[in-house]
């Protein structure tokens, strides 16, 4: 995959602690379109840093988070994946990434009204349930996640731009958003991939599926390019 313009560790406010985070962004001053990564259940590993690095190639600044930095890993998943079940738009990780994008919007580089994002597995499950929680999201690119409860708060959402594996649990989950989201009236593009698995995005993992990630990375530019990067740029 491609490398980053600029890139490095950085650490935003959350309440009364600081939170890490890999920043990438393109050269020049911006302000430039803005986006949110949020790992799979392996956490920020090098893919997660490398799917911030190929936002910025394309023209966007990129925050990838770390849910788990600090916290012991075991409590901290089932604490993540406590929290979206038992409420899924307001919980200790949709508070950490709203903390995350307000550290985004910040950003001189950063234009503050054009900001989405992305997320992978229990990422993307949270990306769903966050697009219906903050409008100052865009649009934003659930890969293979789990839907929030219940489903229709996804009638609240900004723009949907989905990839699911075939051959995956999860796959029900893609067909069952993109009949709430057609319901309601929502923006979207969601595509089950029948021949992928679980996965298919990270090329580290035996999973990957080259075919259904170039698609699924196209489609995502080209929806956020009309979503997020088409918005009118914040005034200075």
């Amino acid at each position: 995959m491609a490398g980053s313009d600029v890139s490095s560790m950085i650490s935003f406010k959350l309440g009364n602690e600081m939170r890490p985070g890999y920043l990438a962004l393109p050269r020049g001053s911006g302000p430039f379109p803005a986006v949110v990564v949020i790992h799979e259940v392996d956490g920020l590993i090098e893919h997660m840093k490398d799917v911030a690095r190929r936002f910025a190639a394309a023209g966007y600044g990129a925050l990838a988070v770390d849910l788990y930095a600090g916290r012991k890993r075991g409590p901290c998943i089932l604490r993540l994946f406590g929290g979206m079940f038992l409420n899924s738009l307001d919980n200790g990780t949709i508070r950490e990434l709203k903390a995350a994008l307000s550290y985004l919007q910040d950003r001189p580089e950063v234009d503050a009204g054009r900001l989405g994002a992305i997320g992978f597995c229990m990422g993307g499950s949270f990306a769903i349930a966050w697009g219906a929680a903050d409008n100052r999201l865009k649009a934003i690119a659930p890969y293979y996640g789990m839907n929030p409860r219940p489903l229709d708060v996804v009638a609240r959402s900004c723009p949907v731009v989905g990839s699911y594996a075939g051959k995956d649990v999860l796959a029900s989950g893609g067909a069952k958003l993109e009949a709430a989201l057609t319901r309601a009236g929502v923006t979207h593009d969601i595509k089950i991939y029948p021949d992928a698995k679980h996965a298919f995005f990270n090329d580290q993992v035996k999973p990957y599926n080259p075919e259904a990630a170039r698609d699924s990375w196209a489609r995502v530019l080209a929806f956020f390019d009309q979503h997020v990067r088409q918005g009118s740029v914040a005034p200075a």
